[in-house]
């Protein structure tokens, strides 16, 4: 088994709780999202992997995933909605999901597009109630739909590169399901346990895949980011000096870097001291390379929640 240790990004300011980079090919740019501070932020990362911020934006009082647009904005999953942010860092509301959001006890948490360009984000309750979280669909017409109910954090989820597969990890449940997929239409169908981590170091946060369709995901708690086969096996190990690892993405030009977020949410002080680097990214060269996000396509003046 490959093990690796992952190099904390000095340069850029660590987050309160740093979630879902992304690699932005169109503006050959990373975003990701600071769920507690509701910021997107941007960097560029040069081919040797030195990631430079370039922008902050506020997307909400919190923002749980940010995603590319085709009008050169982003589609974030913010609140208990969706909101979109342009080019020039103007944030407007779409879509608040009706028993979703603050006043309910919930907010949006991962999301990611799919090879049609829909949106897939999910949600949590803050008090992480088993069974509150949701996934929704964004179609390309600007309606919403609940695909999935019953999850308690609903986390990371990409698709293999025929677009046949999507994985979402439950990080309440602590484990990754495998769904058969229609790209058609974008509806889930059987599904089997990919990996029940239980009874490991920490629970599946966010997760992406690479070209040769294997599974990378962070382990929250374990400061860990772990690469496994199609077949579950583990093939990789990233160490990353922070406990709370909680998403990675595959950046820079070449797409050969591995970004990794990590967050500073429930450490006290004693933990803090003792990690210095919680909540920075961090940047790993894994030997493989990935894929860059799915590009959002249906319309960013409204959405509407499908009856």
């Amino acid at each position: 088994m490959l093990t690796l240790t992952a190099t904390p990004v000095l340069d850029v300011e660590p987050a309160i709780h740093g979630e879902g980079p992304t690699w932005d090919a169109a503006r050959r740019e990373l975003v990701w999202v600071d769920i507690d501070a509701g910021q997107v932020r941007r960097a560029t990362v040069s081919p040797a992997g030195v990631v430079a911020e370039v922008g902050i934006h506020p997307g909400g009082g919190t923002v749980g995933f940010v995603v590319p647009s085709s009008d050169g904005g982003w589609l974030l999953g913010a609140d208990g909605g969706f909101t979109h942010l342009s080019a020039d860092g103007a944030a407007t509301v779409l879509l608040a999901l009706e028993g979703e959001g603050p006043a309910a006890g919930t907010r949006m948490n991962d999301g990611a597009v799919d090879p049609a360009g829909r949106v897939l984000g999910g949600t949590m309750a803050l008090d992480e109630t088993p069974g509150a979280g949701s996934l929704y669909r964004v179609d390309l017409d600007g309606s919403v739909h609940v695909v999935l109910r019953d999850l308690t954090i609903s986390n990371g989820i990409e698709w293999t590169a025929d677009g046949r597969t999507v994985y979402l990890a439950d990080s309440g449940a602590a484990e990754i399901r495998a769904h058969d997929y229609d790209i058609a239409t974008g509806e889930f169908g059987g599904s089997r346990v990919f990996l029940d981590l239980s009874s490991d170091d920490g629970p599946p946060d966010g997760l992406t895949m690479d070209d040769e369709d294997h599974v990378w995901v962070a382990l929250w708690g374990a400061g860990q980011v772990r690469r496994y086969s199609p077949a579950g096996e583990l093939v990789a190990v990233v160490r990353v000096g922070a406990a709370n690892t909680s998403s990675c993405a595959f950046a820079g030009p070449g797409l050969d870097h591995l970004v990794i977020s990590t967050s500073t949410q429930g450490l006290d002080e004693a933990a803090r001291a003792a990690q210095p680097d919680a909540g920075r990214l961090f940047v790993v060269r894994p030997g493989v390379t990935g894929r860059p996000a799915g590009v959002y396509r249906g319309p960013v003046d409204a959405l509407h929640r499908a009856e």
